[in-house]
């Protein structure tokens, strides 16, 4: 049995075998947030599933965040949802090079940079949903 206190990688809702075992993961991690945080979670997977539904997810129990990616390779992670007081953000693996036209896309990192995601409705909003797009189209093979 794998150690819950490890990342475990599984299959997307509905990609297969696991998904009740990642479910339940998922459930874990965000039992430790408020319930706002909680819903801009689920929102903001639920958009990432929408955009590319063939993601491999991960639940990172020690680093406190649900990744997702083509492989879970370093080359191949796209996204990272990651909790925080006021809002979520959103990961993008690619961040530094997307394009940004709306100034959302914020951090210092070397590649990866995060959108802060502050309500439900900003997870799907037309302006996360083009940053997702972009990330996607930035490592279009994995």
């Amino acid at each position: 049995m794998p150690d819950p206190d490890q990342a475990v990688a599984r299959p997307a809702p509905g990609a297969g075998s696991g998904s009740a075992e990642l479910e339940a993961d998922v459930a874990r991690l965000l039992a430790e947030h408020p319930p706002e945080q909680q819903a801009i979670e689920r929102a903001l997977r639920a958009t990432i599933h929408h955009e590319c539904p063939d993601a491999i997810e991960q639940v990172d129990f020690a680093n406190k965040l649900i990744a997702f990616g083509r492989t879970m390779k370093i080359r191949g992670l796209l996204f990272a949802i990651i909790a925080h007081k006021a809002h979520v953000n959103l990961q993008l693996a690619d961040g530094v090079d997307l394009p940004d036209p709306d100034g959302i896309i914020e951090g210092t990192g070397k590649r990866i940079r995060h959108i802060k995601v502050r309500s439900v409705e900003d997870a799907s909003s037309p302006r996360v949903v083009a940053a997702i797009r972009a990330q996607l189209a930035a490592r279009p093979g994995g």
